[in-house]
């Protein structure tokens, strides 16, 4: 057990209107909580922030759940078990769950999954190895439907998902492919470490004509993170029988007004193109294969990543308002 009785939380205290806001939330002392039948309590040691949540914090109706007012958040976490009323599970055993935003954790089992810090880093199971990872597995493989020889372009490259998005393609036969990100050190952190062919700040000029330039011949496949101006030209490179996975659109989020849609759908008849969303949720079928492929590959170096590690619970909401304005490189964790 813990010589503490006190748990730190992030509430949500009023739903954000365009930018989110400090004032919009609390970081909240509250009674350590006691597990129940069939629970553990678990002592986080990694949150993690990720561009959903932002949808999370307003009322409109989604995918998930919005936050509850003047309660904790919630959002993937690893930690150690210290107390368990839960068969299977130990205490010292580490665990996956999905209520961060606070120390400590009172998890049914049912929703908490074991993994091993001597495998991989613990803060690997958020990102790399976890709910990252399966996201630009499943949304390039299955809903892009990559095949070998295809030209990918990645938007949000240096990011989580993307920059995996990019170096699966290449393991996997990918002819080319180029990424976008926002600023020269992402470009070049792109192409010199995760070994896309090409890439381009899109704060350098427009993004239709920098795409033109990378990919000259057009492109295969688009794997969206941003939207906007990005899918637009994503659009207007496609090439006949072309696939464009719709994983996020972070440059909308924060809109107070509609954004305007692809002024060039029309181009979908010409080239056949075919647009899908998708959520990694109605992916967890491919978690074990994920696991089986991926693993070896992030073991042995042939898959990189990187993690923007940003110290101390309080300052979980910095990290997440971080995340939005692009300050991190990789998976943004923050180490309790």
């Amino acid at each position: 057990m813990t010589a503490t009785t006190v748990n730190r939380e992030w509430h949500l205290l009023s739903r954000p209107v365009g930018w989110p806001k400090t004032e919009d939330f609390a970081l909240v002392e509250s009674p350590l909580p006691a597990p129940r039948e069939g629970q553990v309590l678990v002592r986080n040691t990694y949150l993690s922030v990720d561009p959903y949540m932002r949808g999370r914090m307003s009322a409109q109706k989604s995918y998930v759940a919005p936050f509850e007012l003047g309660k904790a958040m919630q959002g993937g976490a690893v930690g150690e078990v210290i107390e368990s009323r839960a068969e299977g599970i130990s205490v010292g055993d580490h665990v996956l769950h999905p209520l961060g935003w606070r120390e400590y954790a009172a998890v049914g089992a049912e929703h908490a999954v074991k993994v091993d810090p001597e495998a991989a880093p613990l803060s690997s199971y958020l990102g790399v190895l976890g709910m990252t990872g399966l996201t630009a597995y499943a949304g390039l493989l299955r809903t892009a439907a990559f095949k070998e020889g295809d030209i990918v372009f990645v938007s949000g490259a240096a990011g989580a998902v993307g920059s995996q998005v990019g170096q699966i393609a290449k393991l996997k036969g990918a002819a080319r492919v180029i990424g976008s990100a926002g600023s020269d050190e992402k470009v070049r952190l792109l192409v010199e470490e995760y070994g896309f062919d090409a890439a381009f700040n899109y704060k350098n000029g427009p993004v239709s004509e920098q795409l033109r330039e990378a990919a000259p011949d057009g492109i295969d496949v688009y794997f969206d993170n941003v939207g906007g101006d990005h899918l637009e030209a994503a659009i207007g490179s496609l090439r006949e029988g072309g696939r464009i996975a719709v994983c996020g659109m972070i440059s909308v989020y924060n809109n107070t007004e509609p954004a305007p849609g692809p002024r060039n759908l029309a181009r979908l008849i010409q080239t056949r193109g075919r647009i899908e969303g998708f959520l990694v949720n109605d992916h967890r079928d491919l978690q074990p294969q994920f696991v089986e492929e991926v693993g070896p590959w992030v073991a042995s170096g042939r898959l990189k990543y990187r993690e923007t590690v940003v110290e101390g619970i309080e300052n979980t909401l910095e990290a997440f308002l971080g995340l939005l304005r692009g300050d991190n490189t990789g998976k943004m964790i923050v180490k309790v």
